[in-house]
Order: structure tokens, then sequence, then C-alpha cells
């Protein structure tokens, strides 16, 4: 009968669920056993044998961290970075591409080959620098906004959804006497909240994430962005945990409650937990987004 489920069906599902637990399983324990040796006394961890949850539950190794100068400061650098820059590389993404979406525009195929050319040549670390420098961002907050202002590839999926909008809608605004600053903000942007909510998560994880222009162009510790303090705190763990098998033998007997393990996992869920917080809130444009940005009908 119609509608009815078969034992074949049946099967498919318990198979399909099984399957779909098992990718949940393997994607999601590194993560839970990376949060449990976080959590755990680094003494009790050389043991080994942490699976499921801590044995000797500690924050000794966030305490550790937070304890740090630099870190309450980073955080701030970082929340605004993500805040300031986010919202700015998506209106010059969503400009540019309303833009390029023209095909009437002079010179159109030579812009598109033009940025299409940045995607895969680049003039190096050295030439970045002198021109960065040359522009008097270096030691700047600015430094961390403008170089990466637009991304090409994301430049790409925002005009290939503006062109996949039905034209009607643009000639019916210029019929009331819109110009094409008005069509872009009161019709086009409205209409790709999806692809343009889906870069903004992109957008903000990569300004969260970023490290290497807070250690290449910044001086002043001020400047320094989360993700470099941490790196700079891992660093000088690692250091400190290279010791002979003697000395790790004489700490262990001393219930020392963090050491460079530890550390590693805490800045693991500090530098992760944050950012992995948002995407909640717009997961449900995430997949109408980038697909109607990728495909070209």
């Amino acid at each position: 009968m119609p509608g009815k489920s078969t034992l074949a069906d049946k099967s498919f599902d318990v198979l399909m669920y099984a399957f779909l637990f098992l990718v949940f399983a393997v994607t999601f324990y590194p993560f839970w056993n990376i949060l449990v040796v976080s959590l755990n006394d680094a003494t009790d961890a050389v043991r080994g044998g942490l699976y499921l949850w801590p044995r000797e539950f500690t924050l000794e190794s966030y305490r550790s961290i937070l304890r740090n100068s630099e870190l309450i400061g980073s955080v701030k650098v970082t929340v605004l970075r993500t805040v300031v820059g986010t919202p700015l590389s998506v209106l010059a993404i969503a400009l540019m591409a309303y833009a390029l979406s023209k095909r009437e525009l002079i010179a159109w195929r030579f812009f598109t080959l033009f940025f299409i050319f940045t995607m895969y040549f680049g003039g190096g670390l050295i030439p970045t620098y002198m021109i960065i420098k040359s522009l008097q961002l270096i030691d700047s907050f600015w430094v961390f906004v403008f170089p990466g202002l637009i991304g090409v590839f994301l430049m790409i999926l925002v005009r290939t959804y503006i062109e996949q909008l039905p034209p009607e809608l643009e000639e019916s605004a210029k019929i009331d006497g819109a110009n094409d600053l008005q069509i872009f903000a009161s019709v086009v942007l409205p209409l790709c909240v999806p692809v343009l909510a889906t870069i903004a998560l992109f957008i903000g994880i990569g300004h969260w994430n970023s490290w290497y222009d807070s250690y290449i162009y910044t001086y002043k510790p001020e400047l320094k962005t989360l993700q470099a303090v941490l790196v700079k705190i891992l660093n000088q763990y690692q250091t400190g945990a290279m010791v002979s098998e003697a000395e790790a033998l004489a700490k262990s007997s001393k219930r020392i409650p963090v050491s460079g393990e530890s550390i590693r996992m805490a800045v693991t869920m500090v530098s992760t937990v944050p950012i992995m917080l948002v995407y909640p809130f717009i997961q449900r444009f995430f997949v109408k987004g980038i697909m109607m940005g990728a495909i070209k009908s």
C-alpha cells in the first residue's frame, strides 16, 4: 500500500541512522577527548586511559592560561577585529559582487579576470610587508581589516547569487525611479541575506582564528590577537616540556597539575568554543546561501 513502510525501508532507515551516528561519534569524540584531557589533572593524565570523562577534575590548565596578563587585552582585540572587520568585508564584497554582476559594466571581462588572477598569484611575504609598511599600517589596528577586506572566492559566490535573482525586480525599481545604490540597498541586499550570512561566517572565523598577521605586522603587546597570545603561551609550555625523562618523572612525583599537553588541550578549547557558538544562529542560512551562490543556472 502507498505510504506504508516496508521491512526494506525500515532496515534502510536503521542503517542510515547507524551510519550518521558513527559519523557523529568519529567527528565529535576527538573534540570531547580534548575537553576531557584539559579538565584532568596533568599528573594523572600521564597514566592514560582518559576516554569519556576526567578522573581527577581540575581547572588549573584554564587558570594558567587566564593568569596570562596579555590574554584579556588580546580577547578585546580579537573581538573588535571580528566585529569591525566582518561587516566591512561583507559590505565591500557585496558592493563589488553587485557591480561585477552587471555584464554591461565597462571592461567587465578585464576586471573579472583581474580579480581571478589574484586568487592564484600573489606577490609573496616581503612585497606584501613592504606595501603594508608604505601604507603605514604596521602596528595599526586596521592592518587586521584592510589587507584582507575582499575575498575573491567569496565575492564570486555572492556575484553568482545576485545573477540568479529575477531581473524584473531591478527593472521594476528602475521604473519607480530608483538608482543603482537604492536598488542595491532596498532590493538586492535583503534578497542576499542567506549568502551574506554564509560568507559572514567564513570571514568571522577567519578573523577569530587569525594570528599570523598579528605576528608579522604588529609589535605592540596591546595589538596582539587572542590566537597570537595563545600560540605564544603554547610555545612557552612546549619549550618547558622539553626535559629529560628523569626530570619528567621528578615532576610527576611532585604532582604538578598542568603540563604542555594539558595546556595545548585547554588552548584548543579556549580558541574554538567561542566561534562555535556563533554557528547555530546562522546555520539556517548556510546551506541555502552556499548552494545558491555556487551553482550557475
